[in-house]
């Protein structure tokens, strides 16, 4: 039986009751980490009747930190919900931040936050939904999915500044089909309305989590610390040319694209172009020396192929936010994609994301591949 009260909320936010609800199983694993956005997602999903059971991943602990595991066992307790703990650090360690610290040294940028979405979070949800006989899975993230020809997409989060649709192109159907998503209807700035109405004011005010998890403000000091003395060690700008330009602090401290933050001064602005770790160089260039009109992508997800291959109406994005460029995508025969774009577009960089949209849909996406 659904606990909406009349005029509690808006038809927007209580769509979860009728798409998602009543497909057999009333129950649904949530991924709770302690913040506002998987809070209020309980306090929706038990709203719209869901019996929830509250799971908190243990992927990493900066300074040893569990502050975010009393946060979530006390939201648990506060609403008669189950909660358990699953200690995932290795996996974590293994999965991600070892992959993180190995693209930076192969001179690629990692994109840690999609590896995790796609290979870790969603899967061990899906894993431990399956141990504990529950058919549903849910998350805080603000996106939400449709069926289109028979088949699951994730489309946009209404809140354009916090839609994290770019980041979960590669879910399998098998999981698509079991997510519920109560936030992708949803402004962040309504989240935290309804926690402070509800009376939970400490996941009101949480603020929100800037960049990677396990090194928001510093990666540089992060990857000194993972990797062997020696290993990162001053070395060559130069320009295009091969031209000695002054001294860099280490290839790995670097990313295609990259103009703030490269400790020289010039007469004019110049990009991080290339970097070669066998030689420990970076190549400076100007901004149109970086534009490029083709790109290849492995380790690809594709939902419908029909709607994405050979067709000349998809969008491409290789970055979070506001960026987007028209595409034709082809399957070769190395299994790689390539896309070739309308439009030159800088920056592309070995290791990056690439997504896939059709309007709001995503469409599918991969992993740009060194030329």
């Amino acid at each position: 039986m659904s606990k909406y009260k009349e005029g509690q909320y808006t038809r927007q936010e209580r769509l979860i009751e009728s798409s998602d609800i009543f497909s057999g199983d009333k129950r649904v694993l949530l991924g709770m980490s302690g913040g506002t956005d998987s809070s209020v997602a309980a306090l929706l999903l038990q709203d719209a009747g869901y019996e929830v059971v509250g799971v908190t991943f243990r992927f990493y602990e900066k300074d040893g930190s569990t502050d975010y595991l009393d946060d979530a066992r006390d939201l648990c307790r506060r609403l008669g919900i189950e909660h358990i703990v699953s200690d995932q650090r290795e996996r974590f360690k293994s999965t991600i931040i070892d992959y993180f610290v190995s693209e930076y040294m192969g001179g690629h940028t990692p994109v840690p936050c999609t590896l995790c979405n796609n290979d870790l979070k969603w899967p061990l949800l899906r894993q431990l939904a399956d141990e504990m006989g529950i058919y549903h899975i849910a998350t805080g993230h603000y996106v939400q999915r449709r069926k289109i020809d028979n088949l699951w997409h994730i489309t946009n989060g209404v809140d354009e500044d916090k839609n994290q649709s770019f980041f979960l192109w590669g879910l399998s159907q098998d999981i698509l089909e079991r997510m519920v998503l109560p936030l992708g209807g949803l402004t962040k700035q309504r989240v935290r309305e309804i926690a402070e109405q509800r009376g939970f004011a400490k996941v009101a005010h949480k603020k929100d989590s800037l960049g990677v998890c396990f090194c928001p403000m510093d990666y540089r000091s992060f990857l000194r610390e993972r990797v062997a003395d020696k290993a990162i060690q001053r070395g060559k700008f130069v320009d295009v040319e091969g031209n000695f330009i002054a001294w860099h602090e280490g290839y790995p401290f670097y990313t295609i694209g990259q103009r703030r933050g490269l400790g020289i001064d010039l007469n004019q602005a110049v990009f991080v172009k290339e970097i070669i770790p066998a030689e420990n160089r970076v190549v400076l260039g100007d901004l149109k020396s970086l534009e490029r009109t083709e790109m290849r992508l492995k380790d690809w997800n594709i939902v419908n192929p029909s709607l994405l291959l050979e067709r000349d109406d998809v969008i491409v994005k290789i970055r979070y936010r506001k960026q987007e460029n028209r595409c034709i995508v082809t399957l070769l025969a190395d299994n790689t994609l390539l896309v070739r774009l309308h439009e030159p577009l800088t920056a592309i960089a070995p290791g990056q994301a690439a997504a896939f949209y059709r309007g709001d849909v995503v469409l599918g996406g991969g992993i740009i591949v060194e030329e």
